[in-house]
Formats: structure tokens, sequence, C-alpha cells
């Protein structure tokens, strides 16, 4: 284990609403996972978070937010946004397998040991906060 993988820390990127910004946030992300040595992990919390991200920006109209929290050996990955309406359950991965879109939050449920919503409130607007966890074995 490296040894500042014991210590907990977290990040927040925040984001235009711009599409361009999934692509910064991936990148972003993958070089705080490599610099805190948990390269490992990167693959699929890349994934997770385009999809959090994806879902923030092109289904709200304001800003958003990224936010990478390591504590305890869990990965917390998640995307606030203007938007206090509740996230579509999603369905089950096998079932959209044909579909062209609506897969975002699936692959999350499918690919993260835990995932979540809350409603939040950043900066005087409400909105709300969608997460997911990867813990590390």
């Amino acid at each position: 284990m490296p040894e500042n993988e014991a210590e907990p820390w977290e990040y927040s990127l925040s984001i235009p609403n711009d599409p361009r910004a999934v692509t910064i946030c991936r990148r972003t992300l993958r070089l705080i996972l490599t610099m805190h040595g948990l390269i490992r992990l990167a693959d699929t919390a890349e994934l997770l978070a385009t999809e959090l991200v994806a879902n923030a920006v092109l289904h709200t109209k304001g800003p958003a937010v990224l936010r990478v929290r390591w504590s305890a050996g869990v990965l917390r990955i998640g995307a606030w946004d203007a938007d206090p309406e509740p996230p579509e359950p999603p369905e089950e991965l096998a079932s959209l397998v044909d579909a062209e879109d609506g897969r975002g939050l699936a692959l999350v449920k499918a690919c993260a040991d835990v995932w979540g919503w809350q409603p939040l409130a950043r900066l005087g607007n409400r909105g709300k906060y969608v997460w997911c966890e990867l813990r590390v074995a």
C-alpha cells in the first residue's frame, strides 16, 4: 500500500455546463488517482465519474461540481448539480443493451459497490448530489 493511501483526502472541481467538462473531469480524476498511488482504480473510477458528470452537464442547465474523496479504503465519487429533481432510478443494465441512451446510472449501479443521491444546497443554490463508492479489498 502506498504510504499516502491511508491518509484521507478530498478534491472538488467546479465545472461549467459544457460537455467538454466531462473529459476534463475524467483526465483530472486519473491524475489525482495516479498521484495518490491508486491507479488500479482509475479505469472504473473514470467510467463512474464520466457518467455522473455527463448526467449533471447534459440534464441540467447550471454549473456542476465533481467531488472525489478517499477515506479508509473507500473512494467516493460524486457530482453536484443545480437541479433538485432526483435522478431517474436506473434499470438493470442487461435490459438496456440496445438502448441509445439512459445507461448512465445503470452502469454506475453495476460497477460501483454502492451509489445514491441526496438533495443538497451549495452556495445558496438548491440541487442534488449523486455519488458512488469503490471499496479497495
